[in-house]
């Protein structure tokens, strides 16, 4: 027999965490599903400084206090991971790759993962210096040479956290200027420890079977190829939706993205999206945390609708 909730919440990032302590705040039960511990990209974030209330916090400090207010009113954490949702009107369910779960609500919260570049050399050296990740894997890399390649505000803070404890960054990217925010570019431009290729692009990943030892390069502006000597490279050149889970539900755009309201209800009754899986401009702990906290409420209010009297479907 399946189990049974109110409310269920899929992914367990501070948008997730969030709804989930607002729904269980409000009475309801909930079960908060994850494939991986709870977090999400915090966990791959040094330090925090944009998040209010704190001058400066380490994304896994902030992760574990964000989850202990997010179970503190009954929510419960489920490992597992979703492979599809079932939309039956007034009843979801919830397919994982263990079990089945039956709920009212269900809100949407499994975030973005990492573009890959798509290039020889990108998937055989994963895990032999080719990286996502460089609070994971930076200290691998110390005191020796490092590519950082993108742009914008995750290669940038990444490329300066680096810096603190490689030899030397050089960040590859392909326009003449960078789109991070101005003070993060401040504060790489500053450190003499990164430097800049401009209008390029990495072509390949070089390697002796072992580990990485070099890219591949090319100027888009004069077609010349060079090489540069690294023993690492960290890719930060865009963001993927995970949603592929719910391409059932036809609630997302050409690009993977959730489409919803400004109350984070999607097309189908019941089923809200928050965070990083949504079409929208910014996406940042603190606009996740607001998303979550509306998706929370608006669970309350669509449970408490389908409890009245000769309700037989709600709408949004």
């Amino acid at each position: 027999m399946a189990k049974n909730y109110d409310v269920v919440v899929i992914g367990a990032g501070p948008g997730g965490m969030t709804a989930a302590l607002y729904a269980s705040r409000a009475n309801l039960s909930v079960a908060m599903i994850d494939r991986g511990i709870y977090g999400g990209q915090m966990n791959n974030t040094a330090a925090i400084e944009n998040y209010p209330g704190f001058k400066s916090v380490m994304g896994p400090d902030l992760a574990q206090q964000m989850y202990d207010s997010s179970v503190n009113f009954g929510a419960e954490y489920v490992y597992g991971s979703v492979e599809s949702i079932e939309d039956k009107g007034n009843v979801k369910i919830v397919k994982t790759d263990s079990e089945e779960i039956e709920a009212k609500v269900v809100i949407i919260a499994t975030g973005s993962e990492y573009k890959k570049l798509g290039i020889p050399g990108e998937h055989e050296y994963g895990g032999k210096g080719v990286s996502y990740c460089a609070v994971c894997d930076g200290a691998f890399f110390r005191n020796k040479n490092v590519v950082v390649v993108g742009g914008g505000d995750s290669a940038i803070e990444e490329a300066t956290y680096l810096a603190g404890i490689v030899d030397h960054v050089t960040v590859v990217h392909r326009r003449d200027q960078l789109r991070a925010q101005q003070v993060i570019q401040d504060r790489a431009f500053a450190n003499d420890k990164i430097d800049f290729v401009w209008n390029t692009n990495v072509t390949e990943v070089l390697g002796d079977d072992k580990k990485v030892t070099a890219v591949k390069t090319v100027n888009n502006k004069t077609n010349e190829e060079s090489e540069i000597k690294t023993s690492g490279v960290f890719i930060y050149v865009g963001l993927l939706p995970m949603t592929e889970p719910f391409a059932n539900l036809d609630i997302t755009d050409a690009d993977g993205w959730i489409k919803t309201s400004n109350q984070m209800a999607t097309s189908v009754p019941g089923i809200y999206a928050i965070g990083d899986v949504r079409q929208k401009d910014l996406r940042q702990i603190t606009t996740a945390v607001g998303e979550g906290g509306i998706a929370g409420q608006q669970a309350f209010k669509y449970v408490e609708a389908l409890s009245s009297k000769g309700q037989t479907e709600v709408s949004h």
